[in-house]
């Protein structure tokens, strides 16, 4: 980890604002553009400054996080949260970015009561998995993911 690197990179609430940077961001990583997702989860879903954050370099974004307190749905108690998705930008990938973006999160979403954060990650994201396992993230309990396929 670049700590030199990290110590001029700033984690702050995401704002409506960031939705450009964010959605090239998420192309560069994804492969394709999706700015209607984007814009409608920024936009329409007001922000919890708690849970939606991004990294700045220099007064540019260069990572975000996303997630959200809820729970009561599926039984799952009302302290929990969930990450929803992490992004950095390539090149400035693995210098420890998302890791300060996560670190930020967790300590936000347990400075308002948060007991529990889940999320979701592809079996076969390997990189991803070993992310979360650093960060402390252990395979669930007693829920699983179902799956009905429809076509």
């Amino acid at each position: 980890m670049d700590e030199a690197f990290l110590s001029q990179v700033t984690i702050r609430p995401m704002k409506i604002e960031d939705v450009e940077t964010i959605v090239e961001i998420d192309r560069k990583v994804v492969g394709k553009p999706r700015p209607e997702y984007w814009k409608k989860l920024i936009t329409e879903h007001p922000q919890n400054p708690y849970a939606s954050l991004v990294a700045e370099l220099n007064g540019k974004v260069i990572g975000f996080v996303v997630g959200e307190v809820s729970g009561w749905e599926f039984g799952v108690p009302d302290n929990i949260g969930w990450l929803t998705i992490i992004g950095v930008d390539p090149d400035y990938q693995h210098r420890g970015v998302a890791r300060k973006l996560s670190e930020e999160f967790v300590k936000n979403l347990k400075a308002i009561g948060v007991k529990v954060i889940y999320t979701l990650v592809n079996w076969n994201e390997w990189d991803l998995l070993k992310f979360f396992r650093e960060m402390g993230f252990t395979r669930g309990g007693d829920m699983i993911n179902l799956e009905l396929k429809i076509e």
